[in-house]
């Protein structure tokens, strides 16, 4: 059986899970798990544990892209040992990727570390460059986006909202909205 995982990091990501379930459905899978969580928390990944469980010997998970499945090689590898104490083979779409053949665990494992090393080589830019704009007085951070609404906040809880619906309501976390009620 193949079976489909498709992930966006964020829930503004619509069109891209969307074309993630045409490309998982265009290859034939016949049951499709979603999630919109970012890969950096990988301990808030259930749709992608529901469907490692699911799989069962002789299946393949089949992901559209490597970077939807895992961030690090470190991950990779976790998830393609699971994968293969159960007998499941990993299929990636773009790259045409099967670790059921010793070709397809080799092109895996380089390409893990070729895209770790891509993203490592981009924070580290991203670092340097946020270093010089602050050196620069150009960089002060990012705007504190919820102490922005605390009008907002404070009307809501006057009028008798409940501090969870005011943090769903303003898309803003319920922390920050105890944190301005305080």
């Amino acid at each position: 059986m193949l079976i489909g995982y498709a992930r966006t990091s964020t829930l503004d990501q619509k069109a891209g899970l969307e074309a993630q379930r045409r490309d998982l459905t265009s290859a034939r899978c016949e049951k499709i798990f979603e999630e919109q969580v970012s890969s950096v928390n990988v301990e808030q990944r259930v749709k992608l544990d529901a469907a490692i469980d699911f799989c069962r010997a002789g299946d393949v998970l089949v992901v559209t892209k490597l970077d939807r499945l895992a961030r690090s090689v470190a991950h990779l590898v976790t998830i393609t040992e699971t994968l293969a104490e159960k007998g499941v083979a990993l299929r990636i779409l773009d790259g045409a990727i099967d670790t059921g053949t010793p070709n397809g665990r080799l092109m895996l494992n380089m390409l893990a570390s070729i895209a770790q090393f891509e993203r490592e080589i981009m924070l580290e830019r991203q670092r340097e460059g946020i270093a010089k704009a602050k050196a620069d007085g150009k960089y002060k951070g990012r705007k504190a986006t919820a102490m922005a609404r605390a009008d907002e906040v404070k009307k809501l809880a006057d009028e008798g909202m409940p501090s969870l619906k005011i943090a769903e309501t303003l898309g803003i976390g319920k922390s920050s909205v105890y944190r301005i009620l305080r």
